[in-house]
C-alpha cells in the first residue's frame, strides 16, 4: 500500500485563522470532556469548502460530538473553530443565532414531525425563520421537493413513506433555508442498499445543485467511498489521518486499514477505484 500523509502534514497550510476559500470549517486543538471523560483531545480539521467531507470513526469515537461544534450547539473546553474566517466561538448570542442559518442538518432518522404532512414538515423552518407569505413558501417547498424527486407527496403522512423517502423529505427540510454546509449524521443507517444508493445520488445531488459543503458522519463504508471527497478518521480522541479519499483508501496506517478492512471489504483499495461511478 501507498504511504500516505498524516493529518498534521495534509491539513492547509495558511494559518487557520487568515481566510482560505478552500476551507470552509477550521478546527484547532479542539478539546472537550464530559465530567472526567475526554472525548476530543486537541482536534485538528479542516473540511472543504463545496466538497463532501466525510468523518469516519468507530461508534462512541465522538463524531456527533465533534460536529455540534460546528453550530456551536457544544461549547469546547479549549481550542478554537473558524467558519469562513469567522471565530464561531467568539460570536454572542444574537450574532451566533444568525450564524447558524448557515447550516442545515440532516438526522439520522429524519426527525420528521408525524402528525405535520410532508409539505407542512419542510414548510416549518420557513415560517418559524422568515416573513415570507404563504405562497413564496409553497413554491419553494415545491421547489426542493421537486429537486430531490419527491413530486406528488405534500399532502402525505412520514408514515406513509419509506425509509428513503423519509431522508429525502428530511433533505428537503435542511434546504429550504438555503444553507450553506449540509451536516449528515448516519443518512444511510437503517436502510437496504439499494435505498442506501440512493440516498448516497441525493446527497452528491444536492451537493452539485446547490453548491453546498456536506459534513457526513458514517459506517456504511461502501457509501462512504461512493460519496466522499475528503475522509478524515476519527481515533483515540483525535482526528488520526485526513486526506482524499484514494489517499485514505491506500494508507499505511495499521489502525485505518484494519478500520477499513474490518468493513468487510476484502481489497481496501478497491474501495476508491470504484468510487462515485
Amino acid at each position: 500500500m501507498a504511504s500516505t500523509a498524516r493529518a498534521s502534514e495534509i491539513i492547509g497550510l495558511t494559518p487557520p485563522d487568515v481566510p482560505d476559500e478552500r476551507w470552509h470549517i477550521r478546527v484547532r486543538a479542539l478539546t472537550k470532556s464530559f465530567a472526567t471523560n475526554l472525548v476530543l483531545d486537541k482536534v485538528d480539521l479542516d473540511l472543504e469548502r463545496s466538497k463532501v467531507n466525510v468523518i469516519l470513526g468507530a461508534s462512541g469515537a465522538g463524531k456527533s460530538v465533534l460536529i455540534k461544534h460546528f453550530m456551536c450547539l457544544l461549547r469546547p473546553d479549549s481550542g478554537h473553530i473558524w467558519i469562513d474566517g469567522t471565530d464561531v466561538l467568539a460570536l454572542d448570542t444574537k450574532a451566533l443565532a444568525e450564524f447558524r442559518r448557515k447550516f442545515g442538518l440532516v438526522f439520522q432518522f429524519a426527525a420528521l414531525f408525524d402528525s405535520l404532512t410532508v409539505e407542512e414538515n419542510c414548510a416549518f423552518p420557513l415560517k418559524e425563520h422568515t416573513k415570507k407569505s404563504r405562497s413564496e413558501i409553497r413554491d419553494i417547498v415545491a421547489d426542493r421537493l421537486g429537486a430531490l424527486g419527491l413530486n406528488g407527496t405534500q399532502k402525505k403522512y412520514p408514515g406513509e413513506l419509506s425509509g428513503g423517502m423519509r431522508k429525502r423529505v428530511g433533505l428537503a427540510r435542511a434546504l429550504v433555508l438555503e444553507p450553506e454546509i449540509l451536516m449528515y449524521d448516519e443518512p444511510t443507517t437503517g436502510l437496504d442498499p439499494l435505498a442506501t444508493r440512493n440516498v448516497d445520488e441525493m446527497i452528491l445531488a444536492a451537493g452539485e445543485r446547490y453548491k453546498v459543503t456536506s459534513v457526513v458522519i458514517s459506517h456504511d463504508m461502501a457509501s462512504v467511498f461512493r460519496i466522499a471527497d475528503r475522509i478524515a478518521i476519527l481515533h483515540n480522541k483525535r482526528i488520526l489521518e485526513a486526506g482524499p479519499a484514494d489517499v485514505i483508501a491506500a494508507s499505511d496506517d495499521p489502525y485505518v486499514y484494519e478500520f477499513l478492512r474490518a468493513s468487510g471489504v476484502s481489497e481496501v483499495a478497491k474501495l476508491a477505484e470504484g468510487s462515485k461511478e
